[in-house]
């Protein structure tokens, strides 16, 4: 006789926590014109841009993740992503950047900077867009060996540009001609628009979960009562499973 063993449940990982895409609109304007900016200098090549979607970088562990603000993935097929597991595109985001601030500066700076830093990133970015704690509001780090070292070059190495601030958004410059990158006004628009029905799903679907599960608090409780009326029944001598 063949025993059946029970199987163990699909892992899952999931691709939203109901969490805001950032504090301000004046960050999430930064990621949203930096995003367009990236993209449209990437497009036709091999590479990715994602925005506040989770990195996962340990396989069966769906609980180590991370929500870079902007990641660029080098040599990967392009296309939209749910979420990005390292063990499945077996390729490390090659640039990420932080839209920081004085609420997230010790995330942004101490565990996220560190696992960059393990993931071999090569270049980390925090872009302070409302000069809360960063003076000159931009400051970048680049892979050497097995450690970060500051950058002082403006420089982004893998994707041939040169960085700088511009107000509280950050400008992209060719490094080969000198020339800024501009987004699309329609593009940012609608990517505006993406970000923000995105955002209202996520609350919708918040929702549905807690109506569902004060449904199945009340159902609960409704079962509760029954049984106890059965028990009073049962305690005057009636059996309440007999039909009159």
């Amino acid at each position: 006789m063949t025993t059946l063993l029970p199987q163990a449940p699909a892992i899952v990982y999931p691709s939203a926590d109901g969490e805001p895409l950032a504090e301000t609109s004046v960050h999430i304007d930064a990621i949203i014109d930096a995003v367009v900016v990236l993209r449209q200098h990437l497009d036709g090549q091999s590479a990715i841009v994602l925005a506040d979607q989770f990195l996962y970088y340990a396989q069966g562990y769906p609980k180590l993740r991370v929500a870079p603000d902007i990641m660029v993935v080098l040599n990967v097929t392009p296309g939209p992503r749910d979420n990005y597991k390292l063990w499945e595109e077996e390729q490390v985001p090659v640039v990420i950047f932080e839209i920081t601030s004085e609420g997230t500066k010790n995330q942004d700076q101490g565990f996220k900077k560190t696992l960059y830093e393990q993931l071999e990133v090569q270049e980390y970015w925090q872009f302070d867009p409302k000069g809360e704690w960063l003076e000159d509001q931009l400051k970048g780090y680049r892979l050497h060996g097995e450690r970060y070292e500051p950058i002082v070059d403006s420089r982004i190495e893998p994707l041939h540009l040169r960085i700088a601030v511009d107000g509280q958004q950050i400008a992209f410059y060719r490094e080969d001609t000198g020339e800024k990158l501009l987004a699309s006004g329609e593009l940012a628009q609608a990517l505006r628009k993406e970000v923000r029905s995105r955002q209202q799903a996520e609350e919708r679907a918040e929702q549905e979960h807690q109506r569902a599960e004060q449904e199945r608090q009340r159902a609960e409780q409704a079962e509760t009562q029954v049984e106890q009326l059965k028990e009073r029944l049962r305690s005057l001598g009636v059996d309440p499973e007999i039909k009159l």
